[in-house]
């Protein structure tokens, strides 16, 4: 049995710290002037993949090591000299002193999330009839990034953009796999999948509008499971904004929250 412990979630942290930092990388690749870029501190890692960016943060504050007042320092460096504002998104299990650090250096609280898991179990259902599930090939990255642009754009307008470049990036990202499902041959939904020491972070799940509530996400859902238990995978994650909508759906498939998230943030003009 899988216990929600300090364990668990350092293992669910490093993959999603794994992720971000290969997207910084795969973008640093294919856009050498981005400036994207990934480091460690005190067992935290630090992305820079450009200012505004949703993986511009660290991740694993706390649970590796606990840092000190240098440590902390050099951590806003990193951001600062890149333009950027400091941001942490800390998993409870550090425990009160690195909360108490945060706040006395100035650190608030303005996101919240929630980290979901499940032991990955090779699903024996076969998909209902009309909808296909297959990886894509590298050539497909611009069909991939269009449909994830249009199913996010229709609840968050704000990310269009960022998804639109995001699909060359997520197919030449490390250990990444991305996933399109269709209904009678018409591309609908899209999902991928990261796999990380047996983690197998599951993200980029959007539907059109159009092909909503026929299944696709579900069939994205259990054929991702299936490609993460064929590949090794004992333990699969998702993160998603505490109460959404996500969450819900996460629940319906057989996730169950591990803990909740607090992201801080450290804006230049009140740093110490």
């Amino acid at each position: 049995m899988l216990f929600a412990d300090l364990e668990l979630a350092r293992r669910l942290e490093r993959a999603e710290a794994f992720a971000c930092a290969q997207f910084a990388a795969a973008r640093s690749r294919l856009f050498p002037e981005s400036g994207s870029v990934f480091t460690e501190c005190a067992g935290t890692t630090l992305v820079f993949d450009g200012v505004g960016s949703p993986t511009t943060q660290s991740f694993g504050l706390g649970l590796f090591a606990d840092p000190s007042p240098d440590d902390f320092a050099e951590m806003e460096r990193f951001f600062f000299s890149r333009g950027a504002e400091v941001m942490h998104e800390v998993c409870p299990l550090v425990g009160p002193a690195v909360l108490q650090a945060l706040c006395t250096r100035g650190y608030t609280p303005f996101e919240i999330s929630n980290v979901l898991y499940q032991p990955v179990v090779r699903p024996e259902s076969s998909l209902s009839p009309g909808i296909g599930i297959r990886v894509i090939e590298a050539s497909e990255a611009v069909l991939w990034s269009q449909l994830s642009a249009r199913g996010w754009a229709h609840d968050h307008p704000e990310f269009e953009e960022f998804c639109r470049q995001a699909g060359a990036l997520i197919v030449a990202r490390e250990q990444s796999a991305c996933f399109l499902a269709t209904i009678d041959g018409q591309p609908g939904a899209t999902g991928s999948l990261l796999l990380h020491e047996g983690v197998a972070l599951f993200a980029g799940a959007a539907t059109v509008p159009e092909m909503r509530k026929r299944g696709l996400q579900s069939a994205l859902l259990e054929e991702r499971m299936r490609y993460a238990h064929d590949h090794g995978c004992d333990l699969a994650m998702m993160v998603a904004e505490a109460g959404s909508n996500s969450q819900r759906n996460a629940e319906r498939q057989g996730f169950r929250v591990a803990y909740t998230r607090l992201k801080w943030r450290l804006d230049p003009a009140h740093a110490a």
